[in-house]
């Protein structure tokens, strides 16, 4: 799952550099390098579930990431624009079922709040990534081009993928494979889509993502153009995202013990109260850059009790199909975040304060949803024993 955080945070430096490069006129144009990756994840996120229904979890992104490897190397050697954008859209594609499958994967042996701390765990791995990638981008734009960055990318790709293929066990059960036939998944489609908690949980993860997807597409221009800091970016990046790392470790811990929905639900009502204390500094011209980073990893901190929690809430109902309702999520949430990043990064305007609304606006979106989801009645844990002893299966 590093894979994706790794393909995105890198480039962050290296956007005026390549915008140089590839004559780029508008800085905002600059983030659909960014942009268009997350839209191929999110189409990418479609597929993969119920290919690795079907044929098995190994094979299915055994060779999905070796091709995202060959379309690394194809972004390196990009000459304009246009073939780079479609080369980021490809990696973002084959590299969707790195997210999906280990979604998949997790959920073929736990579940309950034993799934959402194993999420838990795996994101704080996922995070150590984007803490380091921006230095990691910078440290190469200090002694080659930026296409060595492209460069870097596959060699550390066809290491992670040659690993995959020796250590990673089969862990689907024979017994829940899922033919790949249309009445199948259109009736796993349904079972999800009709599932008011599944759906809701779903959709309210898409929109507050979208907030981190605007974070994300925004920053470079935010340390760049308004406070001028280009050499604080990658150290004040990281100390952003180190947040989030925190924050996961002590919802793994914290889980169990107090349930996913009600660590959510709460975390999510704090992360809309400090964006909205964001905005209104922001609003009052008060932003400074050490505002900005206190602001922004307090959110962080708040956000990361909710991406691993909704997915797992989301994916509870989910045994048989497994695979297919990971695609759906994945590819919903990722699909929905990239469009309303999007918007947020194109409302730049030389200050803080459309990321700062950004986050306040859709939290809030996504409190509704959840309220929605749960009927009204937040704050409840259903199937307290049950959930406290997860099952844990051995791989196959």
């Amino acid at each position: 799952m590093a894979m994706n955080a790794l393909s995105i945070d890198p480039m962050l430096p290296a956007l005026p550099a390549i915008g140089e490069s590839l004559s780029i006129a508008s800085p905002n144009d600059r983030q659909w390098i960014i942009t268009t990756y997350f839209m191929g994840l999110g189409l990418g996120s479609l597929i993969y579930g119920p290919l690795s229904d079907r044929f098995g979890r190994k094979p299915v992104m055994g060779i999905s990431l070796g091709l995202f490897v060959i379309f690394t190397g194809f972004c390196a050697l990009s000459h304009s624009f246009a073939m780079l954008l479609v080369g980021r859209f490809a990696c973002g594609f084959f590299a969707a079922s790195s997210r999906v499958i280990a979604i998949s994967i997790v959920r073929d042996r736990f579940q309950g709040d034993r799934m959402a701390r194993i999420m838990s765990l795996i994101f704080i791995v996922f995070m150590i990534v984007p803490i380091l990638a921006p230095a990691f981008g910078q440290a190469v734009l200090l002694i080659a081009p930026w296409r060595w960055i492209f460069g870097a990318l596959l060699i550390i790709g066809a290491i992670i993928v040659t690993w995959m293929l020796v250590r990673l066990p089969e862990t689907l059960d024979p017994r829940n494979r899922v033919e790949i036939r249309a009445a199948d998944l259109a009736q796993t489609l349904r079972s999800v889509v009709t599932h008011r908690s599944a759906i809701g949980y779903m959709t309210a993860s898409g929109v507050v993502m979208g907030a981190l997807v605007g974070f994300i597409t925004s920053v470079q221009q935010i340390f760049f153009d308004v406070f001028h800091e280009e050499a604080l970016f990658p150290l004040a990046f990281a100390g952003i995202a180190g947040f989030m790392g925190i924050g996961s470790f002590l919802n793994s811990h914290l889980v169990e013990r107090v349930g996913a929905r009600r660590l959510s639900q709460g975390s999510l009502m704090v992360l809309i109260l400090i964006s909205g204390c964001h905005a209104l500094v922001a609003w009052a011209g008060f932003e400074t850059m050490a505002s900005f980073i206190a602001f922004q990893a307090m959110t962080m901190l708040s956000f990361a009790f909710t991406g691993s929690n909704f997915g797992a809430i989301s994916m509870e109902p989910f045994t048989r199909g497994a695979g297919m309702a990971s695609s759906f999520q994945a590819g919903l949430t990722t699909i929905l975040s990239a469009l309303l990043g999007a918007f947020i990064g194109s409302q730049f305007n030389g200050t803080t304060l459309p990321l700062a609304l950004g986050f306040f606006g859709y939290g809030a979106a996504a409190l509704l949803i959840v309220t929605w989801a749960e009927r009204g009645k937040l704050f409840t844990r259903p199937g307290l024993s049950a959930l406290r002893h997860g099952a844990s299966l051995p791989p196959r």
